[in-house]
């Protein structure tokens, strides 16, 4: 009881005094990735919401649920343990300040919990980042920042950058870590996107049995860098679909204990990527 009520109250500032924000969002996600040896599927639903104070000051908070199953080829692994369901929560707050006309200051706190199916304080890690925006004109701006994150399945500090540059009204690309892409419109209801991203998240892992041949693995590591074509049709002014295909290079999953050791690795091969949501925004 005394888990719920703590996690209740980590992720409640998200959805607190909604009317009084200019704007908010709800989408709904589902992904697979099959692989030879293992298929990951993915269902992701995301509440958001937006507000500005004056001209200077916009905040932003995303509080996210997402639930993990993983398929096994069961003859390639010697597991005792299934190891096939995880899940975490995810509140994403970030508040942008601006400088001057051209500057703005941009801090994120990411607050994640990571589970197998028993909640504890441990499953609890605080991630997030800073960083500066730079306008140059209207076709160029540059952000140069850091960040506490899990990309490559373990936390740790790294730089963040990224350089952006509008072709025209409807064409721009962004050039950057972890993130890059490139995005076209053809009209107001029609968005490309060609996007290569990285990704990576850690889950504790419940009690494992006493006679498990990986006794000592505490923790649960993913990662990958996904490249993906992106189509997004918005319906009207409110509803959009989009659909989302490609391809994950260098998937990684592996047990390890709390120093960070490898304990067992799954040895997994790389493979598509396939995903489909709607959103809606009012």
């Amino acid at each position: 009881m005394r888990i719920k009520i703590y996690v209740a109250l980590l992720f409640l500032f998200s959805i607190l005094d909604i009317s009084a924000q200019s704007s908010f969002s709800l989408e709904l996600n589902t992904k697979t990735e099959p692989t030879e040896k293992i298929t990951r599927n993915e269902t992701e639903i995301g509440f958001g919401v937006l507000k500005n104070i004056g001209s200077e000051i916009k905040i932003t908070n995303t509080l996210k649920y997402k639930k993990t199953g993983i398929n096994y080829e069961l003859e390639k692994y010697n597991l005792q343990d299934n190891l096939i369901n995880f899940s975490s929560f995810e509140n994403n707050f970030e508040i942008t300040y601006a400088l001057n006309r051209k500057t703005s200051l941009n801090i994120e706190i990411k607050p994640t919990i990571n589970f197998e199916e028993n909640v504890g304080i441990s499953d609890v890690n605080i991630l997030g980042g800073l960083k500066i925006n730079h306008i140059f004109n209207p076709s160029n701006s540059i952000s140069i920042g850091t960040q506490r994150s899990t990309l490559f399945g373990k936390t740790t500090i790294l730089p963040t950058f990224s350089f952006l540059h509008r072709m025209h009204q409807n064409m721009a690309i962004e050039i950057g870590f972890p993130n890059s892409q490139f995005s076209y419109s053809n009209n107001n209801k029609n968005t490309f996107l060609f996007k290569n991203n990285f990704q990576g998240a850690i889950y504790n892992l419940d009690t494992p049995e006493p006679n498990d041949n990986y006794n000592n693995a505490t923790k649960m590591t993913y990662s990958q860098m996904a490249t993906t074509l992106e189509y997004e049709r918005s319906i009207d002014s409110s509803w959009s679909i989009n659909f989302k295909g490609g391809y994950g290079f260098h998937n990684k999953y592996y047990l390890t204990d709390n120093k960070g050791d490898l304990k067992y690795d799954f040895n997994s091969n790389n493979g598509y990527i396939f995903n489909i949501g709607i959103k809606f925004k009012h």
